[in-house]
């Protein structure tokens, strides 16, 4: 899991490569919840790079690509947007693994 240092290094996941971004916050009940998980998720699709946004930190980037709830994921390649599970439901590794393969095969 990558997690950015500033807004300029996030910037570079959403402009290039294949990205899953983690929004998450520290005191997110079901962040923690599911961060256990991760690992596990992102050896599952090692064609993804997993980037952890902290919403509280980057609130702006949070308003303006409508993320309302956490834990929530978003998926760029090369500045498009192939998908987003977005919600402020808690999240099962199941349901994030069916997300991401229907993400790639789509």
């Amino acid at each position: 899991m990558i997690i950015p240092k500033d807004l300029a290094e996030l910037a570079t996941y959403v402009e290039k490569g294949k990205n899953v971004f983690f929004f998450t916050a520290d005191w997110c009940g079901d962040c923690r919840y599911i961060k256990p998980q991760l690992p596990e998720i992102e050896a599952d699709f090692p064609d993804l790079q997993f980037v952890e946004v902290d919403r509280d930190e980057y609130m702006d980037v949070a308003v303006e690509w409508n993320i309302f709830g956490i834990p929530s994921l978003v998926v760029i390649e090369d500045g498009k947007e192939l998908g987003r599970l977005v919600n402020k439901d808690r999240k099962t590794k199941e349901e994030i693994e069916a997300f991401l393969t229907s993400v790639q095969s789509a």
